[in-house]
């Protein structure tokens, strides 16, 4: 690479818009939340909205304003942290981490499992194999996907059968990167017995589920059972959305995880679109640790 490239792809990291955001002033908002139940988890921001259209300086910068510990980069954004990237590119953007405040949780992709087309499977198999090896280049920890939909031309038994045994081939080849495989509970598939079974042909201990926060973790018998469910399973990473719009009720799921003492990553994944995404980062970040807080206390009584 030479070093007009890379002077453009450091310059797109840094820049967007046409405007420098230097890193700001380290805030509060790191340390654990109480020394009690629950307490190893972290709270972190997913850029599926709210940071889809921020340089990776500048999403970097605006965490460690916002006090947010751990990032999960969606691809396909602004970041530019994608497959393509050379062997230099990738020290660079390790390095804007180990020198920040901030860490790489992991890498949200959009690869799929569910396809009738077997090449097609194939494909997002070896796509995802190559996003593997660029988180464990760049300073993550695991790559999401999704498991994903149910094709009407083929029974769900033989599709959920598929998924199981791509996600089987993944979780060998990522733990040979130390990247864990995140399955984000989505599309057709997010129902929970569907993730359940698919989950019962999944045996590599490297395949974690990745919750989601979805409307359809309160279908049959609710909340707590669809949780229970599946709990053995959870990987490092959690989505949530913003925790004071909708109906859903996380803290009734704050409760659970604290009940259980998980120790991963509750990662926003906002769909709001706030005036000042900074304030918004701070205030959701304060609502999570309260609802910790609650839950940890009602554990007491």
């Amino acid at each position: 690479m030479n070093n007009h490239n890379r002077r453009e792809f450091l310059k797109r990291l840094t820049y967007v818009g046409g405007g420098f955001l230097a890193f700001g002033a380290f805030s509060e908002g790191f340390s654990e939340v109480c020394e009690k139940k629950g307490s190893k988890m972290k709270f972190g921001l997913v850029t599926y909205l709210w940071g889809k259209d921020w340089g990776l300086a500048e999403l970097i910068g605006n965490c460690e304003k916002a006090g947010i510990p751990g990032v999960e980069l969606r691809t396909e954004h602004a970041h530019g942290v994608e497959s393509t990237l050379s062997a230099r590119q990738r020290t660079d953007v390790r390095k804007l981490f180990s020198d920040s405040k901030v860490e790489l949780v992991g890498l949200g992709t959009n690869f799929s499992f569910h396809y009738a087309d077997p090449e097609q499977v194939k494909k997002d198999i070896e796509g995802a194999k190559e996003y593997i090896k660029l988180s464990y280049d760049v300073g993550g920890s695991g790559v999401k996907v999704k498991p994903n939909d149910l094709p009407t031309e083929v029974p769900k038994e033989k599709t959920i059968e598929q998924i199981g045994r791509s996600l089987n081939k993944l979780g060998a080849f990522g733990a040979d990167y130390g990247q864990e495989i995140r399955l984000e509970l989505h599309g057709q598939c997010s129902e929970l017995p569907t993730i359940k079974a698919i989950m019962d042909v999944v045996e590599h201990p490297n395949v974690g589920v990745c919750w989601n926060s979805n409307p359809e973790d309160l279908k049959g018998e609710g909340l707590e059972y669809n949780f229970n469910s599946v709990k053995e399973h959870f990987g490092d990473t959690v989505h949530v959305r913003e925790l004071n719009v909708g109906p859903y009720p996380y803290q009734e799921l704050m409760r659970l995880f604290v009940d259980m003492d998980y120790s991963g990553w509750i990662l926003l994944e906002a769909r709001t679109e706030p005036e000042d995404r900074v304030k918004a980062l701070v205030e959701q970040r304060e609502l999570w640790k309260k609802m910790v807080c609650k839950a940890q206390q009602g554990n007491e009584r």
